[in-house]
């Protein structure tokens, strides 16, 4: 896959007001919207560039912050729809994410829904997302979704506090008929700097556990876990066996909850990266690689998305994977590259190595 050209996923950041203050956000969303929020016509002009790519164009995110707190969200949906552009909505689950609002969004020709679950308890996700009553609220907004005919994915993060529940996240999810997840590796930006990221043998573990998730009729996707892609070559070649403690838990209670695995594995063997099939503009308009690389490229008010996509010298080496330290000199950068993001938050230098990858740890160590 090349994106030299074009992205795939632009996701627009409409606004950082939120009624939730999670506590991992990346955006660190608050009540009402800040000053200098784009306006609906450049709203409407963000999304008529976007059409500059050419064919296929890429499909628009709408995001947060809580999309739905921007009472022009339906005419932003309508224009984007009206040029040919797919979309796709990820609101906070609020008392504005209701089935009639649903239904709408449906209506309008909203494509997909990401509704995000954090934990397989109730505790356990409540205290992430700081809302009591929100874990049964969340499985309400994904029936709901469902319901009105929408493609619903579910979006979870991984962090230390959470971890040992993927497990039964998995089956959660699939027992509401949602057949597409997205696990985020946590990246400590925004509210979500305070908190405790995962060790590199631990995301080597839960790497190989997603593997075996992946092989239960859901499609399991990766976000800032690049490395997963080297996991699926391994378990699908002659790599070693998974070993890790953590993994030997997981998997043990996966089969539990789930008997033994019967598919071939979903995760995909190359993919995307910051900067490389994404592009991210914030609720001002400034321009990112992706939503945890707070890299600004430029903004929208005054530069061209296109020409920052496809001209940025940040953005050609990273499609180039002309990556520094470990990730340098990997044999698997051209199918991962590591996260970009978290490189930048552990270094300073968004073509550094991902500290998270346990074999690009054991390739910049000493002799």
């Amino acid at each position: 896959m090349s994106f030299s050209e074009r992205p795939i996923l632009v996701f627009w950041e409409t606004t950082r007001a939120c009624p939730l203050a999670c506590g991992h956000c990346r955006a660190s969303a608050i009540a009402r919207p800040l000053p200098g929020e784009l306006s609906t016509e450049e709203g409407r002009g963000l999304i008529d560039r976007l059409l500059e790519f050419g064919r296929p164009y890429p499909t628009l995110i709408l995001t947060g912050g809580d999309p739905l707190q921007r009472a022009d969200l339906p005419e932003l949906i309508e224009h984007a729809r009206a040029r040919g552009l797919h979309v796709a909505v990820s609101p906070a689950v609020s008392e504005r994410l209701d089935s009639v609002t649903l239904t709408k969004l449906a209506g309008l020709g909203v494509s997909a829904l990401s509704i995000s679950l954090d934990g397989g308890t109730a505790g356990t996700h409540e205290r992430i997302r700081g809302a009591v009553g929100h874990f049964d609220r969340t499985l309400d907004a994904i029936r709901s979704g469902l319901r009105a005919g929408m493609r619903v994915q579910v979006n979870s993060t991984v962090m230390s506090s959470n971890v040992e529940e993927l497990p039964g996240l998995l089956q959660a999810i699939y027992r509401q008929g949602i057949r597409v997840w997205e696990v985020f590796f946590l990246v400590r930006t925004g509210r979500g700097a305070g908190l405790e990221e995962i060790t590199a043998e631990e995301a080597e573990d839960v790497s190989h556990f997603l593997f075996d998730a992946s092989r239960y009729g859901v499609l399991v996707r990766p976000v800032e876990a690049p490395f997963v892609r080297r996991i699926r070559k391994e378990r699908e070649g002659t790599g070693p066996s998974p070993t890790g403690p953590l993994y030997a838990t997981l998997h043990r209670e996966l089969e539990e909850r789930m008997g033994p695995a019967t598919r071939d594995s979903s995760l995909a063997p190359k993919g995307t990266l910051d900067g490389d099939g994404i592009l991210f503009a914030s609720y001002d308009g400034s321009v990112y690689p992706g939503g945890f690389l707070e890299y600004r490229l430029g903004n929208i008010r005054t530069d061209n998305p296109i020409a920052l996509y496809r001209e940025t010298e940040l953005l050609r080496r990273i499609r180039a994977r002309e990556f520094r330290g470990a990730c340098g000199i990997c044999p698997h950068r051209s199918d991962c590259g590591g996260s970009r993001a978290r490189a930048f938050v552990h270094s300073g230098d968004p073509l550094g190595s991902d500290p998270a990858c346990l074999f690009a740890r054991g390739l910049a160590a000493p002799a």
